[in-house]
């Protein structure tokens, strides 16, 4: 049996996409009898203090020898060369997306982490990336090789058709709240169609940056949105299908995505999609279940969701489309099968 150790900042249960798909590749390489053995790093990455990457270089360097060292990019990207390069091990790194496309990072910040990803990943045997569009940008922006690259885009469980519910129609969104998944431009949007009905419920990480949160229930309030705008927070994977099942509109400007897990999850429930078009977005909502829109764009998001609000036809093909797209999502038996190939053609 092959042995691969994963390697990954902080909590493995941390509700997260990225998390989420460590979680799952993990569960589908020991199905294909992969002795896969987690290591936890510290939790501080991608923005390390110095005695963390002391204490990443002294665990990456106390792995059996023969095993592949799988690494997930929110701290690979994070990891200076030189500390790498003291690493005798070989190397698959994961990215989900390349860690200086962050919204709201400062220009000093963004570049310096661009450089560090660059120079990390020139050290890894394969890279393996979780879209084409991901793919493209590392050959792209970071002149790593294709041949090196293996693309695993994120799979999706089979789900029932959201029934939706009584009332006005459910707008749901999902991820952790950050300026990059631009829930105040949501918001904002929200407060434009205020006329009309609808509920929206937020369901994400509200610990992950504490200003942007404060910042968004200060939107909600001044906007004089608390009865319609619900911050529900992380959320079990029970507690999550129950809000996909009531939905009947799945929406999350982002900023950008690596891929966009949310979107697919929303798919699979045959829920129509309103997505910023930033990253691969355009790659993972087809184009006749979802709508995109400027990242950024209060009015522009308002005019879509009021067309589809009032034209419940239209909703209702979106809503055909996603669910006929939901038969053609990767599965996550073929996301491991990508990676296993990138591990083993990595082994000494």
């Amino acid at each position: 049996m092959a042995e691969v150790v994963f390697a990954f900042p902080g909590d493995l249960a941390t509700p997260t996409g990225g998390y989420r798909y460590d979680r799952r590749v993990m569960d589908e390489l020991r199905a294909l009898r992969w002795d896969v053995r987690p290591l936890s790093l510290p939790a501080d990455f991608p923005d390390p203090s110095e005695a963390s990457l002391a204490e990443a270089e002294r665990q990456l360097a106390a792995t059996p020898p023969d095993a592949v060292l799988l690494i997930d990019g929110l701290a690979f990207g994070a990891l200076p060369a030189a500390l790498i390069d003291r690493i005798d091990r070989r190397i698959v790194a994961l990215v989900h997306h390349a860690l200086g496309l962050e919204t709201g990072l400062s220009p000093a910040r963004a570049t310096a982490l661009l450089k560090s990803e660059k120079a990390a990943l020139s050290r890894a045997a394969r890279v393996v990336a979780n879209s084409s569009s991901t793919a493209a940008f590392l050959f792209g922006e970071f002149a790593v090789a294709k041949d090196k690259i293996t693309v695993a885009e994120p799979g999706v469980d089979p789900a029932p058709r959201a029934r939706g519910s009584d009332g006005p129609p459910l707008l749901l969104s999902v991820g952790a709240v950050t300026p990059r998944k631009g829930f105040d431009t949501l918001v904002a949007a929200l407060a434009k169609i205020a006329e009309l009905p609808w509920e929206c419920r937020i369901a994400g990480r509200l610990d992950v940056d504490a200003a942007a949160a404060g910042s968004l229930r200060a939107a909600i309030a001044t906007l004089g949105l608390d009865r319609r705008v619900k911050l529900l927070g992380a959320l079990d994977d029970a507690a999550l299908a129950r809000e996909y099942d009531r939905a009947r509109l799945f929406v999350l400007p982002s900023h950008f995505e690596g891929y966009g897990m949310a979107y697919t999850e929303a798919l699979a429930r045959g829920l129509p999609v309103v997505a910023g078009d930033g990253g691969a977005t355009a790659h993972t909502v087809p184009a006749d279940a979802g709508v995109l829109v400027p990242p950024g764009d209060a009015g522009a998001l308002a005019a879509v969701l009021r067309r589809l609000l009032t034209d419940p036809a239209e909703l209702d093909r979106r809503a055909e489309a996603a669910w006929r797209h939901a038969e053609r999502l990767p599965r996550w038996r073929g996301t491991a099968v990508a990676i296993a190939a990138a591990l083993e053609a990595a082994r000494p």
